[in-house]
């Protein structure tokens, strides 16, 4: 399992994406991520002999502020320490940047994923804005 290689915004397509994240999310719709992409401050990619097998976005406000998002290990490839060096890549790449707060949504069975990865557990808010109104 160390035949990975990293690299920091690559050229991806949007088959290679969709591909990965069907393999990993049961409920995933096949997406357009070139808008994304092209907004992000950073994203990372792990292959495998050229297949996509990790994700992870770094989105931003243009200032000190980015967030952590849509961190994905191929299914095959999970709890090998891939997701971790994955986030732990993105965290260090945002530093270079100039960043000085990294903020990641996670649900509870991923605390301590991220708390390995440095992150700390804090109180947070946040509206489904689709659901306003109802």
């Amino acid at each position: 399992m160390n035949e990975f290689t990293f690299e920091i915004s690559p050229k991806v397509d949007n088959n290679q994406l969709n591909t990965l994240f069907s393999a990993a999310w049961k409920n995933h719709t096949p997406s357009d991520f070139q808008q994304v992409l092209r907004h992000s401050l950073l994203y990372v990619c792990a292959f495998r002999q050229r297949q996509l097998i990790g994700f992870v976005n770094v989105a931003w406000d243009g200032g000190v502020h980015a967030f952590l998002l849509d961190t994905t290990v191929h299914p095959y490839f999970q709890r090998h320490g891939l997701g971790r060096r994955l986030v732990l890549t993105a965290v260090d790449q945002a530093r270079q940047r100039g960043i000085v707060w990294l903020h990641v949504d996670y649900e509870p069975h991923l605390r301590v994923f991220y708390e390995q990865c440095g992150f700390r557990h804090t109180e947070a808010g946040l509206i489904n804005l689709t659901t306003l109104g109802d």
